[in-house]
């Protein structure tokens, strides 16, 4: 927990830096407070740092194509050649990603998550994907991951303005 603090303090000094007046000087603190909500139920004081960094990807402001990238990078492994992700990272990766929109009620069995890998891996005879193959997957837009681009589109229309006038 402690080190996921010292990384959201860093993280939000910077970005005060970047955009001075726009950060809130809490947002590390709710941060946190919104990570310990979805990691940690129990109560432990414990959040995995790959889970918390999935979640910061994901809510960041960056691209979906950048995003996706990014999570295939923190969860896939290299074999030497190219670097995969297993059918027990994308388990992984979807049991995390599934807790940020449960933290509002709308999170989705775990059955649904093994759906979504036996549709990701559909056709493929290994056991890891390459970042391509998995990159195609999430342009499907699974059911288990549709609130991600849903809210990018929300997001990246919050600045469009109309010239037009209504009646």
């Amino acid at each position: 927990m402690q080190q996921i603090s010292r990384m959201l303090i860093k993280l939000f000094q910077r970005a005060r830096l970047d955009k001075p007046g726009q950060v809130d000087p809490r947002a590390a603190e709710f941060t946190l407070s919104l990570l310990i909500a979805m990691y940690d139920r129990s109560g432990t004081r414990y959040v995995k740092t790959r889970s918390a960094a999935a979640a910061l990807i994901s809510l960041s402001g960056d691209t979906l194509l950048a995003k996706y990238r990014a999570l295939f990078q923190f969860y896939a492994v290299s074999d030497g050649k190219e670097t995969l992700i297993t059918r027990r990272a994308l388990r992984s990766l979807l049991t995390d990603l599934n807790q940020i929109p449960a933290i509002v009620g709308e999170g989705c069995t775990l059955s649904c998550v093994e759906i979504a890998i036996h549709d990701c891996f559909h056709g493929v005879l290994s056991t890891a994907i390459v970042e391509e193959k998995f990159l195609s997957w999430l342009r499907s837009e699974p059911a288990v991951l549709l609130w991600l681009p849903t809210c990018y589109r929300l997001s990246a229309t919050e600045m469009v303005s109309h010239q037009a006038r209504c009646r």
